[in-house]
């Protein structure tokens, strides 16, 4: 009896791949459903990028979370630049809320969209993140969209440790999508767009970034930060978002047209503190009076009923 021969080095397995023009087809629907849909920015990353860069720790990677992925599809929303300078206030908070909710809807759809067509997809949340007490005890969420926004072509991360783009700078809030799908890959952004100009270290009011002579992102200190964070949830104004509100770059700026504004940024907390009803500033302390509880909240005071006969906090 004669016995085939086993081979010793059996060929490696091949993935199978779908035909370059119906691939190509399917990016351009996977967009133009995106756009139908109000999203400003969209990128594609393949997971390898990830592993090329090194920048992510193994278990934060996205085959570490969901082993079928081989696209990141990065979707992005405008943060409007006015909304933004009037922060901290209720008006900037309720923004960011309805963006966060709006890029969940965004990045269910799209899931739900790709699954029809038969693209196995999972999507990861806006913030990943149940309370302030979850990111005191680990302070980082299972998946960061900022390194996939910038793997997906979409912009650099700056010396605030945010993720800025052309259009927007850093005035922009992210979702991503997993997809077993092999989508064509956005070619990423070689050229730093931050232009270390400090803007975000003298304005931080915790004084969280620190620029570095040897390198475009800065050092970070995400407990003074989270610190902020703390004292805004308490106040229900937040996020802070001072940072992104001072960043030069964008073209969103060319759209509002602010000459002198840099200045303006620059000399607003000591112009306050010596008047706060300084002139110049009147619209952003107008938003930021409204809205938000000024003192602090008495213990044991019976809480008010708000309307109708709802309990206000």
């Amino acid at each position: 009896m004669v016995r085939e021969k086993k081979e010793e080095n059996p060929p490696a397995k091949v993935e199978k791949t779908e035909p370059s023009g119906k691939i190509q087809d399917l990016k351009k629907r996977i967009i133009r459903f995106c756009r139908n849909r109000g999203v400003d920015l969209i990128g594609f990353a393949p997971v390898e990028r990830w592993d090329e860069a090194n920048e992510v720790p193994p278990e934060y990677r996205p085959r570490a979370i969901w082993p079928p992925a081989k696209t990141v599809i990065v979707l992005g929303l405008e943060m409007p630049l006015p909304i933004v300078e009037t922060t901290p206030s209720v008006v900037h908070m309720e923004m960011y809320k309805t963006a966060n909710v709006e890029l969940d809807q965004l990045a269910y759809d799209l899931t739900r969209y790709l699954n029809r067509l038969g693209q196995a997809s999972f999507f990861f949340p806006r913030d990943g993140y149940g309370s302030m007490r979850a990111l005191r005890e680990k302070n980082r969420a299972a998946f960061a969209h900022i390194p996939a926004a910038k793997y997906a072509g979409l912009g650099t991360v700056g010396a605030s440790h945010n993720l800025l783009t052309p259009e927007f700078g850093p005035r922009v809030r992210f979702v991503s999508v997993f997809t077993s799908a092999r989508i064509p890959p956005d070619p990423m952004i070689s050229k730093e767009l931050c232009l270390k100009c400090q803007a975000c270290a003298k304005c931080c009011p915790k004084k969280a970034i620190r620029i570095r002579p040897d390198r475009v992102v800065g050092d970070y200190d995400d407990r003074a930060c989270l610190e902020m964070a703390d004292e805004l949830v308490t106040r229900r104004c937040f996020p802070c978002g001072i940072c992104t509100k001072v960043c030069p770059i964008g073209r969103d700026r060319t759209v509002y047209k602010q000459p002198g504004i840099m200045k303006k940024y620059l000399r607003e907390k000591e112009a306050l503190a010596a008047n706060p009803e300084d002139p110049e500033y009147r619209a952003w302390t107008h938003l930021r009076t409204h809205g938000v509880a000024q003192g602090k909240r008495r213990e044991g005071k019976k809480a008010a009923a708000g309307p109708e006969g709802k309990t206000l906090p």
